[in-house]
């Protein structure tokens, strides 16, 4: 008999590659050249030197659908977490995009062999700032009373939404922009790809 277990999975960086569409982006629209392994700081504006308009305008670019469609898979992300939900595991997709990029996203999910998984837009960074009136289905309270056992995330701005889940451990996929971070505790582990986050959930 399986053990159901309740695992979150972030979307950019962990599932699909995320930042190299935006290293391209901001050469393309600015001439500004931060090859995808210089990255870092997950604040892109920060990475990429940008003013608040670039910014602005970047965001909004990498969010239209066509390009949020064209994001590469991370390698191994969808087998693994379809492995968890044939297993009998509760996956859920928790993602600081806008509820404006919900469409697209669960199109994206959907293509990818994904049907399965459940998608939350929470405002994990205050992502009002480039998107005007940003709405997101999943508030913070309804999202402290969920719970985990796993959580797949690559940004360590997000870690402060696992302080109430004690016994939680936190796969963290191993990205240019958290290399220098500290890890906040012994239920931090990371990985370099997805073969290893199989290996320690199971």
């Amino acid at each position: 008999m399986y053990q159901e277990l309740s695992i979150y999975v972030d979307f950019d960086d962990c599932l699909c590659e995320t930042a190299r569409v935006f290293s391209s982006l901001a050469l393309r629209l600015f001439g500004i050249d931060v090859p995808y392994e210089d990255i870092r700081y997950f604040n892109l504006q920060r990475s990429f030197a940008l003013t608040d308009k670039q910014y602005e305008r970047m965001m909004i670019e990498g969010h239209r659908s066509e390009v949020l469609l064209s994001y590469d898979e991370t390698p191994g992300a969808v087998d693994t977490v379809n492995e968890w939900i044939d297993t009998g595991y509760q996956v859920s997709v928790i993602t600081g995009r806008p509820f404006s990029a919900y469409e697209a996203s669960r199109e994206w999910l959907d293509m990818h062999g994904l049907k399965r998984v459940k998608l939350y837009c929470l405002n994990k960074y205050g992502r009002d700032n480039f998107i005007k009136g940003s709405d997101f289905d999943l508030e913070i309270d309804d999202y402290r009373r969920m719970h985990f056992d796993f959580a797949i995330e690559d940004s360590p701005s997000a870690f402060p939404f696992f302080e109430h889940l004690k016994e939680l451990r936190v796969m963290v996929y191993d990205r240019p922009w958290n290399r220098e971070c500290e890890l906040p505790g012994r239920n931090y582990c990371r990985c370099t790809d997805w073969d290893m986050i199989r290996r320690l959930v199971r």
